[in-house]
C-alpha cells in the first residue's frame, strides 16, 4: 500500500510541477493587471491543459489536442463572459469574443498600466497558458521528455517578463520559485524498471558494463556543458540585473484620434453656424454635495447641476498655425489611473451619464478629471486628462463618467506663482513669427502687471472689454488670422470672433508674458438636458504653482459694447520721436548780434545777394531731387517687399494692397468694408473709365466716399484679372497657409500688369508723380 501511495505521488509531482511553471507565468502577468482576476484566470488555464492530458493519457495522440482545444474553448468563453461582467462592458459574448480575438496583442501592448482584465486584454494571456501546459505535459508524461517538456512553460515566463517589462520590480522571487519546482520535477524519476531494481540487472555482464560507462559517460558531459554555459553566460546574465529592461509597448503605435480631433479648435465656428445641433444628453449628479434645504416647488437639479465644463479635448502644443491635442492615449479599463490633485485645491466628485447625439470623432467629453468610465472602451492620456473612444463615437452611444473635480483656492491666486523650466517648457513654447504688435501688446499689458495672476487677469480684461463674440467670424488662429482679431480695422472683420480666438490670442498673449498656458475645447453646459453646438467653446488656462491649471474667461459680458483698441493700446514706440525729446537748455548771449538793414546790398559776410539767391534756389533743388529719389526708392522697396518678401500668403496679400494703393492713386480708393471681390469689381470699372479718360483725378479723397460701381464694364483679352487676384486673396484669408509659391508669383503678375495699365491710362503728369507719390508709404505704416 506504500509503494502504491509513493507511486501516485512521484507520477502526480510532475503534472504538479508542469501547472506551477504555467501557472507563474500568470503570477508574473498579474502584476501589471488591476486585481488577481487574470492570475487566476492563467492558474485555471494551466490546470486544465495538464489535468485534461493526464485523464487522456490512455487515449491515442492524435486525439488528446482535440479534446484539450474543445476544453481550452470553454475555459477561454468563460474567463471572457467573466471578465465583460467585471468590466460592465456592453454587449453579448459572440460580440466580445469576435473584437477581442481581433484586438487582443495590440490592445494589450498599448493598454494604460495597470491593464483593466476586460476581454480583449484576458484573452491572450489565458489561451497562450492553455498550449504551453498542453503542449508541455504531452512532450513531458507522454514521451518522458522532463527537460524538453519544460521549454513551453519557461516561454511563456519569459514572454511575460518581456510584456511586463520596466512596468512592475523585478520578479526575483517568482524567478526562484520556477527555478526550484522545476529542479523538483527534474529530481523525481518518472519511470521506474521492472521490480524496483536496476534496469542493467539483467543485461551480460559486457554489455552492462558498456551502457554504464555510456551513462557515465554522457552524465559527465552534460555536467561539464551545463559548467560552461553557466561560466560564460553567468557574467552576463549578472550584468543584466540592474538593467531596465525594454518596454514592448514603445514598438506598438497606441490609439490615435482623427485629423479632426487633433485640432478641435477649428470646428468652434462650424457649431456656431449651427448652435441647435444637439450633440449630447447629459445628466450630472454631485455625490459630494450635501442635499439643500429648498423648498417644495424649488428646481430639483438646481441643488446638484450647477454650470459645469464638459472638457472634449486640451490643447498644448502651438506652432504659430495651429493648435494641436500633442496627447498619447493608451487603452484603459473601467478604473483610471489616479492623478495627484493640486496642493492648494479641493477635489468634489462629479458624476454624469452621458448619451452621444450627433458629435462626431473618437474624442469622448467628460468633467475634468476622469477617474472611472463604464459603458464605453475608452482611451485616456494621463497627461491631459482626456479620454477617446478608438471605435469612434456613435449616435445613441451611452456611457457613465466619475470625474474628480479640481477646485483652486481662489484667495491664494493674487499670490500664486508658475512653474519654469523643462517640466513645463512646452506650454510655455511661442513658435517663432510672432508679429511685433502682438509681442508690444503682451508687453504693454505685463508691465504694471508683475505677479503672474494680475498678467493673466489683464489680458482677459483687455480682450473682454475690447472685442466683440460673432457667430458667423471665419475660422482660424495663426498668427496673421489673431493678429487681424487683435488689430484689424474694425469695419472691416477685425476686433470680432468666435472663443477660437479669444482663448486662442489669451493663450499666445499669456506665453508672450511668461504664463505657462493651454486652450480648451469644449462645451459649457448646466449640466441636465441636451448639450447643443451653441454651448460649444474653448477657454484658456494657466498653470499655477499648487493651484493646477485655473480657467480663465477672455469673452465679453453679454450686452457690454466694446471699447476701440485704440483707447488703451498705445505701443511704446522704441525710439521717441523728435517732439518728445527733450530741447537742450542754452545759456542767453549777453548781447543780440545786430540785425542786417533790409536794403543792405551783401550779406552778412559780404556776398552779394544775386549770388545768395542763387546758392539757396540750386540747395532747394537738390533737396526736392533727394526728396524724389528718396520717395522712388522707398516705394520701389515697398512693392519689392510686399511681392517678393514672406511667405506665399504675405506675398498675396501685399499684392492685394499694390491694387488699393493704385486705385487711392487713381482717385479712385475703396472703403474697408468692401469685400474682395465688390473690389474687384470696383478696379474692372475705374480701368474701363480710365481708358475713357473719365477717371477722377483727386487721389486725396476719403476713401470711403468713392463707392464701388454699380455695373462692371466690359474688359478686353488683355484686362488684368484682378478677380483671380480677389480670390487668391480669399483663400488666403479663409485658408491659411493653403497658398503655394506658384500662387504668390501669380499674385504678383496680376498686380503688377494691373498697375501699369491702370497708371498709363493716366495723363502725362499724373504719371510723373504716380512713382513717388508718399500714400503707400503712409498707409504701409498704418
Amino acid at each position: 500500500m506504500v509503494t502504491g501511495a509513493l507511486r501516485v505521488l512521484r507520477a502526480a509531482i510532475l503534472p504538479l510541477a508542469l501547472i506551477g511553471l504555467t501557472a507563474l507565468a500568470g503570477v508574473v502577468l498579474g502584476r501589471v493587471y488591476a486585481g488577481n482576476l487574470l492570475t487566476w484566470l492563467v492558474v485555471g488555464a494551466a490546470a486544465g491543459s495538464v489535468l485534461v492530458s493526464v485523464a487522456a493519457r490512455r487515449l491515442p495522440s492524435w486525439l488528446v489536442a482535440p479534446v484539450s482545444v474543445a476544453a481550452m474553448a470553454g475555459w477561454t468563453l468563460w474567463s471572457l463572459r467573466l471578465a465583460a461582467t467585471r468590466a460592465e462592458l456592453p454587449g453579448g459574448l459572440l460580440e466580445v469574443t469576435a473584437d477581442a480575438a481581433r484586438n487582443g496583442i495590440p490592445r494589450l501592448l498599448t493598454a494604460m498600466i495597470p491593464v483593466e482584465p476586460t476581454p480583449d486584454t484576458v484573452l491572450v494571456p489565458v489561451v497562450a497558458a492553455w498550449l504551453a501546459g498542453l503542449t508541455g505535459a504531452e512532450v513531458a508524461l507522454r514521451t518522458g521528455r522532463v527537460l524538453l517538456g519544460y521549454l513551453p512553460a519557461a516561454g511563456l515566463y519569459a514572454a511575460a517578463l518581456y510584456v511586463v517589462g520596466p512596468n512592475a520590480e523585478p520578479a526575483v522571487g517568482s524567478t526562484v520559485v520556477f527555478v526550484a519546482v522545476a529542479a523538483l520535477g527534474l529530481a523525481t524519476p518518472t519511470r521506474t524498471a521492472p521490480g524496483g531494481g536496476d534496469p542493467t540487472a539483467e543485461l551480460a555482464p559486457r554489455v552492462r558494463a558498456a551502457v554504464r560507462l555510456r551513462l557515465a559517460a554522457s552524465a559527465a558531459l552534460g555536467v561539464a556543458l551545463v559548467v560552461g554555459l553557466v561560466a560564460l553566460l553567468g557574467p552576463v546574465v549578472a550584468e543584466q540585473v540592474d538593467g531596465r529592461p525594454v518596454d514592448p509597448r514603445r514598438y506598438v503605435e497606441p490609439p490615435q484620434v482623427q485629423t479632426l480631433d487633433e485640432n478641435p479648435l477649428i470646428r468652434i465656428s462650424g457649431w456656431a453656424l449651427h448652435p441647435e445641433q444637439k450633440l449630447l444628453d447629459v445628466s450630472t449628479q454631485r455625490p459630494d454635495t450635501p442635499p439643500a434645504d429648498s423648498p417644495p416647488e424649488a428646481d430639483p437639479a438646481a441643488d446638484t447641476a450647477r454650470s459645469v465644463r464638459i472638457r472634449l479635448a486640451v490643447l498644448s502644443d502651438y506652432d504659430g498655425v495651429t493648435w494641436r491635442v500633442g496627447a498619447t492615449y493608451r487603452n484603459a479599463g473601467r478604473i483610471l489611473p489616479a492623478a495627484t490633485a493640486a496642493r492648494d485645491s479641493t477635489v468634489q466628485t462629479v458624476r454624469q451619464q452621458i448619451s452621444v447625439a450627433e458629435l462626431s470623432g473618437r474624442l469622448l467629453p467628460a468633467v475634468a478629471t476622469p477617474r472611472e468610465v463604464s459603458g464605453a472602451r475608452v482611451a485616456y492620456d494621463p497627461a491631459s486628462g482626456t479620454l477617446i473612444r478608438p471605435e469612434g463615437l456613435t449616435p445613441g452611444l451611452r456611457y457613465t463618467v466619475t470625474s474628480a473635480e479640481e477646485r483652486p483656492d481662489s484667495n491664494l491666486l493674487a499670490s500664486a506663482n508658475v512653474p519654469a523650466g523643462d517640466e513645463v517648457a512646452r506650454v510655455l513654447r511661442v513658435a517663432d513669427g510672432v508679429p511685433d504688435p502682438m509681442r508690444r501688446l503682451a508687453t504693454q499689458l505685463a508691465e504694471e502687471n508683475g505677479a503672474p495672476f494680475a498678467r493673466a487677469s489683464a489680458i482677459e480684461q483687455f480682450l473682454a472689454e475690447h472685442y466683440r463674440v460673432v457667430a458667423d467670424a471665419p475660422s482660424g488662429h495663426a498668427y496673421p488670422n489673431l493678429g487681424f482679431f487683435l488689430f484689424g480695422p474694425r469695419n472691416g472683420g477685425g476686433q470680432e470672433g468666435t472663443s477660437e480666438q479669444f482663448a486662442a490670442a489669451f493663450a499666445v498673449l499669456g506665453r508672450l508674458s511668461g504664463l505657462p498656458t493651454r486652450v480648451v475645447v469644449g462645451f459649457r453646459t448646466s449640466g441636465q438636458g441636451p448639450v447643443l453646438a451653441g454651448d460649444a467653446y474653448a477657454w484658456p488656462e494657466v498653470l499655477f504653482d499648487g493651484l493646477g491649471w485655473v480657467a480663465f474667461d477672455p469673452l465679453p459680458r453679454p450686452n457690454d459694447e466694446p471699447r476701440p483698441v485704440e483707447e488703451d493700446f498705445r505701443p511704446t514706440p522704441e525710439d521717441p520721436p523728435p517732439s518728445e525729446a527733450p530741447a537742450p537748455t542754452a545759456e542767453p548771449s549777453a548781447s543780440p548780434e545786430p540785425a542786417a538793414a533790409p536794403d543792405a546790398p551783401t550779406g552778412p559776410d559780404g556776398i552779394s545777394t544775386p549770388v545768395l539767391v542763387a546758392g539757396g534756389s540750386g540747395g532747394l533743388l537738390l533737396v526736392v531731387g533727394a526728396l524724389l529719389l528718396t520717395l522712388l526708392a522707398m516705394r520701389r522697396s515697398l512693392t519689392r517687399s510686399r511681392l517678393v518678401g514672406g511667405d506665399p500668403g504675405q506675398r498675396i496679400a501685399g499684392a492685394w494692397r499694390e491694387v488699393t494703393d493704385a486705385l487711392r492713386l487713381a482717385g479712385r480708393p475703396v472703403g474697408d468694408d468692401l469685400a474682395a471681390t465688390e473690389v474687384a469689381g470696383h478696379a474692372r470699372q475705374t480701368l474701363a473709365d480710365a481708358r475713357a479718360g473719365t477717371a477722377g483725378d483727386d487721389p486725396t479723397a476719403d476713401p470711403d466716399a468713392v463707392a464701388p460701381a454699380s455695373g462692371t464694364a466690359a474688359t478686353d483679352a488683355s484686362s488684368p484679372a484682378v478677380d483671380e487676384l480677389a480670390a487668391l486673396l480669399n483663400q488666403v484669408g479663409f485658408a491659411p497657409g493653403a497658398a503655394t509659391p506658384d500662387q504668390a508669383a501669380r499674385a504678383a503678375e496680376v498686380a503688377t500688369a494691373y498697375v501699369a495699365t491702370l497708371r498709363s491710362a493716366r495723363p502725362w503728369w499724373r504719371r510723373l508723380l504716380w512713382s513717388v507719390h508718399p500714400s503707400p508709404l503712409r498707409r504701409a505704416r498704418r
